[in-house]
């Protein structure tokens, strides 16, 4: 198709001197049109696809599935925005974990996943959306707290993440996912995992060191958040609405 495309640019540029239609005074060079954006786009696009799985333009982290054109990584959870007091806590939590070797790249954003990462064809996220919120918009909003020191590791063991495990919620978070899992089955896409541990991640690094931060460091991990001043009020928040953010798309369903 691209041969194609530039085969017909260089037929359109020369036509015009075969016909003898052009206004350019005889004898002067007549320059070849310069090829549309949406043609320099497409080679664009090629090359940064290319970069996509490129590890050093992500921190060494690797991807769970491979990317392709028109697939876009797909996940729906409820945000958290925290207090200023709250990433001191996690800095605090990160400096304790490098007394014990391990150093952790503090998360970008912070939210609970009410679904694992599923990959979605462009043109099913709208109405993957439709479904969302056909399913979820009778939902109240509730309390959530998750203030309990948590090591994770992703399925293929290379990320170590450091999170909060929710302790009040739970019981509402399962409802959200049932209803999200609804969705994801009406799409033949995997649901949330069977005996979930809700949680916000704080921190992650590459490769698998839960065996450095559990034990003894997990332990002085959780005395910093209990001795943290107002850690109690800093680690509790409304769940006020649920996201799905697809590709670079985000899109927000309100509770009641």
């Amino acid at each position: 198709m691209e041969q194609a495309v530039m085969m017909a640019l260089v037929s359109y540029s020369s036509s015009e001197d075969d016909e003898g239609e052009t206004t350019e005074p005889p004898g002067r060079f007549l320059p070849p049109l310069p090829p549309p954006t949406t043609v320099l786009r497409m080679f664009q696009d090629r090359e940064d696809d290319e970069g996509l799985d490129d590890r050093t333009k992500h921190g060494g982290r690797i991807r769970s599935f491979t990317h392709e054109r028109g697939n876009w990584a797909t996940y729906v959870y409820i945000p958290f925005q925290p207090q200023d007091e709250f990433l001191d806590l996690v800095d605090e939590l990160l400096s304790v974990a490098a007394e014990h070797g391990v150093f952790l790249t503090k998360m970008s954003e912070f939210h609970i996943s009410q679904s694992q990462t599923v990959v979605l064809r462009h043109h099913w996220i709208n109405p993957f959306i439709e479904s969302l919120k056909d399913k979820l918009h009778c939902m109240y909003r509730f309390l959530c707290i998750a203030d309990r020191i948590k090591v994770y590791t992703n399925q293929e063991k290379t990320r170590t993440f450091l999170g909060l495990e929710v302790s009040v919620g739970s019981e509402h978070l399962l409802e959200v996912v049932s209803e999200v899992d609804q969705s994801l089955k009406e799409f033949n896409l995997q649901t949330f995992y069977e005996e979930p541990s809700f949680h916000m991640s704080l921190a992650w690094c590459v490769g698998d060191k839960a065996g450095k931060l559990e034990g003894s460091c997990l332990v002085e991990l959780q005395k910093v958040i209990d001795r943290f001043e107002d850690s109690d009020i800093l680690t509790r928040f409304n769940a006020e609405e649920i996201r799905c953010k697809a590709g670079n798309k985000t899109f927000c369903i309100p509770l009641l």
